[in-house]
């Protein structure tokens, strides 16, 4: 078993429900909108990781492609922000503003989220379906230079299958990315 498979909420769990501010000063909670919508993604971003620069526009290309089908797109930004004053709140409102983000972007401040569906890098997937239940946890595709260069595009894949109440496959793959700034860490 690798690491990334003893930590954090295994595939066919449920996901940790949270309660977190965001850009847009609300409070959002993973329940409310598994009472909407049919999957959600939660990503972890950072306002600062050259991946998430990358990955942005296929982000939000799969919220507007997915939006009228039941898809919801939300962006945490865990980082530490004693280390990375740049993924402070107020950062993270400048970050959603510039980039036109068509999801909410939101704040976890304790970093409990993160700990609790096993993130470790930026950007990083968690597909959760209405049932709450994790389906996918890794890689948005598997090329972060550009979308041309994309052989496998997993996250489209597991949104697909889940909409269609198919099991994913691969159901867990190793994110690229920055590793997230943990508080009380020294990150190299």
């Amino acid at each position: 078993m690798s690491v990334i498979e003893m930590r954090g909420t295994p595939i066919g769990s449920y996901a940790p429900d949270f309660e977190l501010p965001g850009t847009d000063t609300q409070v959002h909670h993973l329940s409310k909108y598994l009472e909407i919508y049919q999957a959600v993604v939660v990503v972890f971003l950072s306002n600062q990781c050259p991946y998430v620069q990358s990955y942005l526009q296929r982000l939000k290309q799969l919220q507007a492609d997915w939006q009228e089908s039941g898809l919801a797109a939300i962006g945490i930004n865990a980082n530490d922000t004693l280390q990375a004053p740049e993924e402070s709140l107020e950062h993270m409102r400048t970050f959603a503003e510039q980039q036109q983000l068509n999801f909410p972007y939101l704040r976890d401040v304790n970093q409990d989220v993160a700990k609790c569906f096993g993130a470790s890098k930026t950007p990083e997937v968690f597909l959760v379906n209405r049932e709450g239940v994790l389906c996918y946890k890794g890689a948005i595709d598997d090329c972060a230079d550009t979308p041309a260069g994309v052989t496998h595009n997993y996250l489209q894949d597991a949104v697909t299958r889940v909409m269609a109440a198919q099991p994913v496959d691969p159901p867990q793959t190793e994110a690229i990315g920055s590793a997230i700034v943990w508080r009380g860490e020294t990150n190299t």
